[in-house]
């Protein structure tokens, strides 16, 4: 028999809804919801906004009032032990006479996990873990994995003709997808902390890489005052030092890190092959930058050596109705298979059709896990 009511899952499904709501402004913190309720009503509501503000605990705390004393917390992940930029929000919830505290799960930072439970069952608060805990896992894929693994969660973005060419042979690529599916790019660009590029790429296009907030869903405009929304580092791979002041990249807000051996903003030694350390790269920026969310929009060189060497996690593959032959240039060079048994398997999560085109989510399903191919 489930120790959870109808009214613990309603409670907690209300936290989770809130917890969204802050997909575009949280990072690097996580995305986190709260409800307080007593006697079968709400009492109070939050959700984290952005890093450095109140968390959602503290919301819905100050939206209560009197009315938290013996009320139940419901809250997507553990609360907050630890002085930070915010004082503990386990402590919060002591002082303002909460009575029991549901989370859905635990803080997946192993330095601080079962902190916050503990120090609110010392305070004879009851706890319980574990509501609707797939869910609370799925607000915050990018967040626990750098937890967990000291990496950022890869998205890459990729987009091709039906046969799968992503420009003609000349290099003419503007535009193979639809207006529809290239406003579609800019949600996700907006949920990413960083976007990852090579300098090729941005010569090539002279492109931006920054989120065009006009795009974005009406509902994002209302909920967001444009302050609040931020445009992601944008991170350009720039070995041989191609950039140059001239370019969109350099345009309007946001800021720039280029990566390169020694005098760049990120420096990353060499791998075997000569090729600037991928892996490396990406642990960097997780550690000393805070990367949760690295959306990578490049070429078939980044996008196959990223993938040659497992670091992604998830595929969006926009397809666009068109035919463009094989004398165009294709998504990826070769990868040397011999047997079907090598080639890369993946896992259609999802398809939806955007505009004209259509949009795969596409999760790769490596041999090997965390193995270079």
């Amino acid at each position: 028999m489930s120790v959870f009511s109808a009214f613990d899952y309603q409670m907690m499904s209300k936290a989770i809804a809130l917890a969204k709501r802050g997909v575009y402004t949280t990072t690097p913190n996580p995305n986190v919801g709260c409800v307080l309720a007593k006697a079968g009503q709400i009492v109070g509501e939050g959700y984290h906004v952005q890093a450095g503000g109140p968390h959602a605990e503290v919301h819905a705390l100050r939206q209560a009032g009197a009315q938290a004393k013996g009320a139940t917390a419901y809250v997507t992940l553990e609360p907050c032990s630890h002085y930070g930029r915010t004082p503990p929000c386990a402590e919060g919830l002591i002082q303002a006479g909460v009575v029991k505290v549901i989370c859905a799960m635990q803080d997946p930072n192993p330095q601080v996990a079962g902190r916050g439970i503990a120090m609110l069952q010392a305070a004879g608060i009851e706890v319980l873990t574990g509501l609707l805990e797939a869910d609370a896992n799925a607000l915050n894929p990018a967040f626990l994995k750098r937890m967990k693994t000291g990496m950022p969660w890869v998205q890459l973005k990729m987009a091709a003709s039906l046969d799968g060419q992503t420009a003609l042979a000349n290099g003419v690529s503007q535009w193979i997808t639809s207006v529809e599916a290239r406003a579609d790019v800019q949600k996700f660009r907006a949920k990413a902390s960083a976007i990852l590029s090579t300098s090729q790429t941005v010569i090539a296009d002279d492109a931006a890489l920054t989120v065009r907030h006009q795009a974005l869903p009406e509902s994002v405009g209302q909920r967001y005052p444009l302050a609040e929304l931020r445009q992601p580092v944008r991170i350009i791979l720039d070995q041989h030092h191609r950039l140059h002041a001239g370019l969109k990249l350099y345009d309007g807000d946001g800021a720039v890190l280029t990566v390169g051996q020694d005098d760049a903003d990120i420096c990353v030694a060499l791998d075997s092959t000569g090729k600037l350390d991928l892996r490396a790269l990406l642990c960097q920026l997780a550690d000393k930058h805070q990367i949760n969310h690295l959306w990578v929009e490049a070429g078939a060189t980044l996008s196959q050596a990223l993938l040659s060497q497992q670091l992604v996690d998830e595929i969006i593959l926009y397809l666009a109705p068109k035919l463009m032959g094989s004398d165009g240039r294709g998504l990826f060079g070769q990868f040397g298979f011999e047997s079907m048994q090598d080639v890369f398997q993946l896992d259609i999560a999802d398809v939806v059709r955007v505009g004209p085109d259509i949009r795969m989510t596409v999760i790769p399903q490596y041999h090997s896990p965390n193995v270079q191919i």
